[in-house]
């Protein structure tokens, strides 16, 4: 039982001893993680502060870009609703009738369907300049139909002021505009409007021939996907967005107000 005893006692401190190493192991492993540790906080915080540095360096770019080449601005129509000289003429005119005017200046049949647009009729948004205008409710319908009357018309088009014309030239700006967002943001866009098979073309689909209703309807779906994308990546509020307001949604987007810009 005494050897036996003092076997066990070897076999223990034997076992102290390799305790004592596993410890020393233990303290030194724990020392190095805490350095990692403290080495992977301060790369974190340096890319973090990269992150802010390179977002403020392209808001700084896009808001460069929308003040001097591409200004964007909401334009107030003067023109005065028929309805309203009617209504206050009409003193036997009942306030349902009156509710019920409102309500049809509120609304556009668009695409075969009416959709409520509470701006219908009241502004309208410009592209680097305020003669170059689209419909805040996204109705460019006046393109495809000037196309087809186009059509069965013959003559030279001395029409300069037709509205196909601004149409045509907003969308074109607007597709310049959101091309160059994607590089300055470094987003890829979902939709690609080139004429011409390069890695950088800004020559959209709207400066080209006159394009047909399916056409033109197409590309104008592409040009809005591409903007709510770049919107989204931005993290705009999704409640002042809508997916037929294109150049509505791009001054949201480039406004100094979206504090996500750069991101």
């Amino acid at each position: 039982d005494a050897e036996g005893l003092l076997r066990i006692k070897e076999e223990n401190q034997k076992h102290y001893r390799r305790a004592q190493r596993h410890q020393e192991k233990k303290e030194k492993i724990q020392r190095h993680n805490r350095k990692l540790g403290d080495l992977v906080e301060k790369k974190t915080y340096d890319l973090k502060t990269h992150y802010e540095h390179l977002a403020n360096l392209r808001r700084t770019h896009i808001l460069e870009l929308t003040s001097v080449i591409f200004p964007i601005e909401e334009v107030k129509t003067s023109m005065r609703d028929p309805a309203d000289v009617s209504s206050e003429s009409d003193n036997a005119m009942t306030s349902s009738t009156v509710s019920k005017l409102a309500e049809a200046r509120r609304t556009t049949y668009l695409s075969g369907r009416w959709v409520c647009d509470d701006h219908n009729g009241d502004t309208s948004i410009s592209i680097t300049g305020p003669w170059i205008t689209l419909p805040n409710n996204g109705d460019y319908s006046a393109y495809y139909n000037w196309v087809e009357e186009k059509k069965t018309t013959q003559g030279p088009d001395m029409e300069h002021n037709n509205p196909a014309y601004t149409i045509s030239a907003a969308l074109c700006y607007a597709t310049q505009l959101v091309n160059t967002l994607s590089l300055i943001l470094d987003v890829n866009l979902p939709k690609k409007l080139c004429n011409r098979q390069r890695m950088l073309c800004f020559n959209s689909e709207f400066c080209g021939e006159n394009l047909s209703k399916h056409r033109f309807t197409r590309a104008v779906k592409k040009l809005n996907a591409n903007i709510l994308h770049l919107c989204f990546s931005q993290h705009v509020n999704l409640d002042l967005l809508h997916p037929l307001h294109t150049l509505r949604n791009l001054m949201y987007l480039v406004s100094p107000d979206t504090e996500n810009l750069g991101r």
